[in-house]
């Protein structure tokens, strides 16, 4: 009984003494910290039964937040402090991000877009210790329009007799800064190669990518014409000019009216220099040369310039002459506009007198005229000559005015000049 007692008392010491030696590993925890508790409060901290709590350091989570010193002498669990990381990042569409640190905690990732795209959402993502980034990942959006630069199209000249000039260009290509798929350029405005009229003309070209942006640009096209000083029809006369009358080889035709002749150029060009060809253009009053041999040479006078009215009577009594030259002494602006010179011839042979308005012609002239015409000495009769020297009507009772002028105006030749007349706004208000 008394060794019984003796091995219970020694027993009881060792293991007393057994509970108050440090028993597991002595706990260090890197990026942090344990807090532990003996179970009698003994000296070391690693004694059986002690229980720690493990603290981390911001950043850092504990793989256990307690262990205990176990009779295995290892603790009961991993307590290592590892450094908190956040979910990877999804790559952005189009785009991409740069981290400081990875995906751990306090990593800071920046996003960027591919040319031509732009960010859509925040910039930045940290990683929280709560390991959730601090923004959602942001999209690339195409955003910027393509480009097209317009070509540079230099002024042109009109070519000779001409108000257009044809005008070639190499049409632009755009540039997307993205995915690079553009939709057709489109031009507003006549397409190159065209023929373009004077003056400043406004082209555009646009052109779309993929995401409906759009690009356009602006030129301007200009054509030029070289052009003289304006030419004026002369008095008593009319001028004709085909394309724009003053651009470069333009011509202009002139002529007279009747009873005028031209002198000058009867046709002039508007030259490279700017100037006009030939010489200036005037109608001057036909001189009639009332001392000719012949009656023919008489009437050459007047071919293709005037029509003639021949009026002839026995005496300056009859009373068909008197009511004819009554009548057309209230005409002259009509005669005048038709061209029409009238010729007297009174009386008879050898007494008969000849006048062209105040000029008198010679008595043999006279007589040469009326058997030129076969015209009856003894009675009244009136004779009309057109341009071309044809007897085209003959009168053998007087006439008015009005019917006179009503034959005269059905001439082929009258119509032409009743168009330049218009034009040049020679009209009878009588």
């Amino acid at each position: 009984v008394q060794i019984s007692s003796v091995v219970k008392k020694v027993s009881s010491v060792v293991f007393l003494s057994f509970l108050g030696t440090p028993w597991c590993a002595p706990i260090k925890v890197k990026h942090g910290d344990a807090r532990c508790r003996t179970p009698r409060g003994e000296q070391y901290k690693n004694v059986m039964g002690t229980r720690c709590k493990i603290h981390c350091k911001q950043g850092y989570e504990a793989q256990n937040t307690e262990v205990v010193c176990m009779a295995s002498k290892h603790w009961s669990s991993n307590y290592a402090c590892r450094e908190i990381r956040c979910p990877k990042l999804n790559m952005p569409v189009n785009g991409g991000y740069k981290c400081s640190d990875g995906s751990y905690f306090n990593s800071r990732c920046e996003f960027f877009c591919s040319p031509g795209y732009s960010l859509k959402g925040q910039k930045t993502a940290t990683c929280q210790h709560n390991k959730e980034w601090s923004g959602a990942v942001p999209t690339c959006v195409d955003i910027d329009p393509p480009k097209i630069k317009c070509p540079n199209v230099k002024d042109k000249w009109a070519e000779p007799g001409k108000l257009t000039a044809r005008v070639t260009w190499d049409s632009p290509e755009g540039v997307d800064t993205a995915d690079g798929i553009l939709t057709d350029v489109i031009l507003k405005g006549k397409p190159s190669k065209s023929d373009f009229p004077e003056g400043l003309h406004k082209m555009s070209y646009t052109v779309f990518d993929r995401a409906g942006n759009k690009g356009s640009c602006r030129f301007n096209v200009r054509v030029r014409v070289r052009r003289c000083s304006p030419l004026f029809a002369p008095d008593n006369g009319y001028m004709k000019c085909d394309s724009d009358k003053d651009n470069y080889g333009a011509n202009c035709e002139f002529s007279c009216t009747g009873g005028y002749e031209l002198q000058g150029s009867a046709a002039r060009v508007c030259q490279h220099g700017l100037t006009w060809s030939g010489a200036d253009t005037t109608c001057a009053p036909m001189n009639i040369n009332v001392g000719v041999r012949t009656a023919a040479a008489l009437l050459d006078q007047f071919y293709e310039k005037r029509r003639l009215l021949i009026i002839s009577a026995p005496t300056a009594a009859n009373h068909n002459y008197r009511f004819q030259m009554t009548n057309l002494q209230h005409a002259q602006c009509g005669l005048d506009l038709r061209h029409v010179t009238v010729i007297e011839v009174v009386g008879i042979y050898p007494t008969q007198v000849g006048r062209i308005r105040h000029r008198l012609l010679p008595p043999g002239l006279a007589l040469q005229l009326r058997l030129l015409l076969q015209i009856p000495q003894r009675s009244f009769q009136m004779v009309l000559v057109d341009k071309q020297g044809m007897d085209k009507q003959r009168y053998p009772f007087p006439i008015t005015a009005a019917e006179l002028f009503t034959t005269i105006d059905t001439f082929p030749i009258r119509k032409d000049e009743m168009v330049l007349q218009q034009e040049a706004g020679q009209t009878c208000q009588s």
